[in-house]
Order: C-alpha cells, then structure tokens, then sequence
C-alpha cells in the first residue's frame, strides 16, 4: 500500500478492525485488563505495537 492511498483510507487518527481471536485469549486480555485498570483496547493496542515494534527490530 502506498503512502496516498493510506491516507485517503485513514484519514482519521484511528481505524476500526473487526477480528476473532481464540475465546482462552479473550480471557487473557479480560484479565489482564481488569487487573491494570485499563480498557481492552489498550491492551490489545499496546501488545501489537511492542509486537511488531520487536519484529521490526529483528529484521532491521
């Protein structure tokens, strides 16, 4: 994907991903979640980011 198409398809700051993950998962995000006082989709947010933040490294 190239850099104008990107913008014209984000053009907000956020976008929005419908995704199944494995219910045990769910749970474990749940928990996580609850236990930090913090919402879901800052946890499922955070994940990827150091996720592929680390992949990103290992490659580069």
């Amino acid at each position: 994907m190239d850099s104008e198409n990107f913008k014209v398809q984000c053009s907000d700051i956020t976008k929005e991903f419908n995704i199944q993950i494995p219910c045990k998962l769910a749970e474990r995000v749940e928990a996580y979640s609850s236990a930090n006082n913090t919402i879901i989709n800052s946890v499922v947010i955070e994940a990827l980011d150091s996720f592929l933040r680390e992949q990103k490294n290992r490659i580069g």
